[in-house]
């Protein structure tokens, strides 16, 4: 590499390192608000800390109802079956804490689906939502309840996860 070539990266990488620093600066400044950009740049973390992904599986049963509950397996701690362990709340513990997908667009839920179907990837059971908490790993009975999942099913659950977590607009969407 010349002289010259290690300039030009050199400057090349002070010119980036700058506009990160400028962009990080304006956008926590406030000053991009309202800008189509801010969307982008926007700490969309603070949203999600708002939104407690461990509650968004009850808004996504009432808008889908007709949705597999899968929720019938017994508790190791107390014999008893957890009614509150569904699927859809698997799911989304899925999605979020152990792919560490954004919950906010439909691609990445649509590539959490595709986990599920077996056409992006090998899921562990040793690492799967609920696997030391219920006698039976629920795995496998949640692959085969999207499995069952026609294409319109699917699409509404993507729907219904991404409103779900997206934060309403002011004056209604």
């Amino acid at each position: 590499m010349s002289n010259l070539d290690r300039m030009l990266r050199n400057r090349w990488i002070q010119l980036v390192g700058i506009v990160l620093i400028g962009v990080i600066s304006f956008s926590l400044s406030g000053a991009i608000e309202g800008l189509p950009i801010a969307r982008f740049l926007a700490p969309q973390a603070a949203v999600a800390q708002r939104i407690n992904p461990d509650n968004v599986w009850r808004t996504v049963y009432q808008n889908l109802p007709d949705l597999p509950l899968e929720n019938q397996y017994i508790r190791k701690d107390t014999g008893k079956v957890d009614p509150d362990n569904t699927l859809v709340g698997r799911f989304i513990r899925y999605h979020v804490y152990l792919k560490g997908r954004p919950p906010f667009y439909r691609l990445d839920w649509k590539m959490t689906l595709a986990d599920y179907l077996g056409v992006n990837g090998v899921m562990e059971e040793s690492t799967y939502p609920s696997h030391d908490t219920l006698r039976k790993n629920p795995l496998e009975g949640d692959i085969a309840a999207i499995d069952r999942l026609n294409r319109a099913q699917r699409d509404a659950l993507v729907q219904a996860l991404v409103d779900a977590f997206s934060p309403q607009k002011e004056g209604g969407r």
